[in-house]
């Protein structure tokens, strides 16, 4: 298949891709990473006969696996990527489709722009690399979070991970891997609370196969499509707070019992 991987050199790809023939697209995101990932995404989900959003598809990874697994519909969106000359991530998205033959559908939308009058709800919704790529990101998982049935997956960079609290860095300019385009660092606690603000009943966080600075998160309004719990071997594990916020939670443990004894004693 000389003529497809001629086509496939043309792009950049983020996904590593098997398009059959011996050609796979060579994404930033090697195939041992991606493959990994979505084992961990899709291993405990039953979907068939399930609708699926990918929200910030690119070259479409998530949305073919889904299909791959039993999806009956599979919706992959898009804008930012696919709108991008130097990406043309639309058109490498649409390249992998046709060579693999799988009945996804494409809409070109913004987040900003989804609404379920729009789009509709689907059973599980992918929200996977693109939380902290936005400036307006709680409004943005809002929104996605509206548009999940039963499932929203979360997959983030985190920071902040020492903190005993939800909490969340701002990257003003270029401070995270030079990259201008990643404007938040959130931890654990803190996309954790903002998914049960969004009414889902319960949030399982699962450690990232190969990257200790990112986590996947499964938020359920029902375990209607869950094959089983996230075992423990999976789970993100809990880091050893730093210094200082060891000694400033004690001193607040310290003045809460004082305070709490002057309002006794009145």
């Amino acid at each position: 298949m000389k003529d497809l991987a001629s086509r496939v050199a043309q792009y950049h790809w983020h996904h590593s891709i098997d398009l059959g023939h011996g050609v796979v697209t060579k994404g930033s995101k090697p195939p041992h990473v991606i493959n990994a990932e979505a084992d961990v995404i899709f291993d405990r989900l039953d979907l068939a006969g399930r609708s699926v959003l990918d929200v910030g598809a690119w070259n479409g990874f998530f949305s073919f696996e889904a299909k791959r697994r039993g999806a009956a519909r599979v919706l992959a969106t898009d804008s930012y990527r696919w709108s991008l000359p130097e990406s043309r991530g639309r058109e490498s998205f649409e390249l992998a489709r046709e060579a693999l033959g799988i009945d996804v559908e494409a809409r070109e939308i913004d987040i900003a722009d989804m609404d379920s009058a729009q789009l509709g709800q689907f059973d599980v919704v992918l929200y996977l690399g693109v939380f902290y790529h936005r400036y307006d990101a709680i409004e943005a998982l809002a929104k996605v979070a509206r548009l999940a049935r039963h499932l929203l997956i979360v997959e983030t960079h985190m920071d902040m991970r020492k903190v005993d609290r939800p909490a969340m860095v701002f990257y003003p300019g270029s401070e995270y891997l030079n990259d201008p385009t990643t404007w938040w660092g959130p931890n654990e606690r803190c996309i954790e609370a903002l998914l049960l603000g969004q009414g889902f009943s319960e949030v399982e966080i699962a450690a990232h196969p190969t990257l200790d600075t990112r986590g996947i998160f499964h938020a359920w309004r029902s375990t209607e499509l869950r094959r089983q719990p996230l075992p423990d071997s999976l789970r993100l594990k809990s880091v050893i707070y730093d210094t200082r916020t060891r000694i400033v939670r004690e001193l607040k443990r310290t003045f809460r019992r004082m305070l709490g004894r002057r309002m006794l004693g009145r």
